[in-house]
């Protein structure tokens, strides 16, 4: 910079504050205001609220908040954002609730508020946040109508999002040689492998209950074997033989996993590793923190991490959760001063330093945060394979997920051939997309 530039800017700044205007507090006009908001029960919400007395320290505004596990909280929100007047500033929701919330306009678009230069904090580095976080959870009106693209928008900021890792024993695998699984087939091989040396333990827990949690398990072997629930035409390809394969790899796992697999939702599978149930664990990135606690889990010092194993490509998942202001919030500014603040550099490292799941990449490279968590490498590495577009984030979704994890579970539990049930899956699909329009311009 040259001395006459400097000369200026220092002019400038002095005037400015002797003014009072130009860097006069951005918090001064919501000091004493109170926000109330919607947090679901979940690792990464814990540990925001160690850090809200922060915000309010920082900013003079009171937060409280309503936490809910997170499919009562969907249920609230249904009938909170349908309300002329809402109750709440501001939600964090769950990626797949996003097109329901956007297409019903219940979400606010956040492109006036990054403008209004009174908001706005020029430092927050927007290129800083994961990508493949912003374009699945808060993009929407772009490719697919649920990504980004020339005509998106967006409505929501990643924050407790998630990405998909292996966990190991490692005891286990050093006792008996083992070689941490890079690909599908060695991870299949160990997972049954496991039983037999270790009589009594399962190779790899997993979500299979019937619904969600069987659909979900799924999906995550989807897209590594090259699948897909559709076509770029919208016609369902769940069916085909990538879809085969990863029904199949799912029941694999199933079968060779501790007793009572085909039952267990996110916390039994979650809850059959903590246990040391399990020599294995394919699932998010939100699970080290609990791991890690002597208080919840019997293999604290015993896992290792590695990458998402890879099939005829390497595509982890993203999903998780994101927050949003509600459309017919009450304190819009100054809730949108609580996501910039959260989401900022310094709230996702506040954050993960608390035992939260950050959004940033500066965050994950972070040499204080590594210290403390040195899985955040590998998970850094993780979200170079991550893939926004691992599940369709359609209005109809839900419904066809519904159907697809309840068929899922007669596979897991009842044997039905899996061909057969992919392409029943496939055929309701398609019915379920005519009748939603999606071939009206074809």
């Amino acid at each position: 910079m040259s001395k006459s530039l400097k000369s200026t800017v220092a002019g400038l700044t002095v005037a400015a504050c002797m003014a009072g205007s130009v860097f006069a507090n951005p918090y001064a006009d919501y000091e004493g205001t109170t926000l109330i908001v919607n947090f679901p029960a979940h690792p990464h919400y814990d540990a925001v609220m160690k850090i809200l007395p922060e915000f309010t320290a920082d900013t003079g505004i009171e937060v409280e908040v309503d936490q809910l596990p997170y499919l009562k909280m969907r249920e609230r929100q249904t009938l909170e954002l349908g309300q002329d007047e809402g109750e709440y500033d501001l939600i964090a929701y769950v990626v797949f609730s996003k097109a329901d919330y956007v297409f019903a306009d219940q979400l606010e678009n956040l492109a006036k508020y990054f403008m209004n230069p009174k908001l706005s904090d020029p430092g927050y580095d927007a290129g800083d946040l994961i990508d493949g976080y912003v374009y699945n959870i808060g993009f929407a009106g772009g490719d697919k109508g649920y990504l980004q693209g020339a005509t998106g928008s967006l409505f929501g900021i990643p924050y407790g999002s998630e990405t998909s890792v292996l966990g190991y024993r490692k005891d286990v695998f050093d006792k008996h040689g083992l070689k941490v699984p890079e690909t599908y087939d060695e991870l299949l091989e160990i997972a049954c492998k496991i039983p037999e040396l270790e009589p009594g333990m399962g190779g790899l827990s997993s979500r299979a209950a019937s619904g969600h949690h069987a659909a979900h398990a799924f999906l995550l072997h989807l897209n590594p074997m090259g699948g897909a629930i559709f076509d770029d035409q919208w016609n369902p390809v769940v069916n085909n033989e990538a879809g085969v394969k990863a029904a199949e790899a799912l029941k694999t796992i199933v079968d060779c996993g501790p007793e009572g697999a085909t039952n267990f939702g996110f916390g039994e599978a979650l809850g059959s590793f903590l246990n040391g149930d399990t020599a294995m664990f394919l699932d998010t990135t939100v699970v080290a923190g609990q791991i890690d606690d002597p208080s919840k889990s019997q293999v604290v010092g015993k896992v290792g991490w590695a990458l998402h194993p890879m099939g005829v490509e390497r595509a982890s998942q993203t999903g998780g959760f994101g927050i949003g202001i509600p459309a017919n919030a009450e304190n819009k500014e100054a809730a949108f001063l609580l996501m910039q603040w959260l989401t900022s550099k310094k709230g996702d490292k506040l954050v993960a330093m608390a035992g939260g799941n950050p959004s940033r990449f500066s965050t994950h490279a972070d040499e204080e945060v590594n210290a403390k968590y040195p899985h955040m490498a590998t998970f850094g590495e993780a979200l170079k394979h991550a893939d926004p577009d691992w599940r369709p984030i359609i209005p109809v979704w839900g419904k066809i997920n519904a159907d697809l994890g309840t068929t899922l579970s007669k596979v897991l539990t009842e044997d039905l051939d899996i061909q057969k049930a992919l392409d029943g899956v496939a055929e309701r699909t398609k019915d379920v997309m005519t009748e939603a329009g999606y071939y009206t311009w074809n």
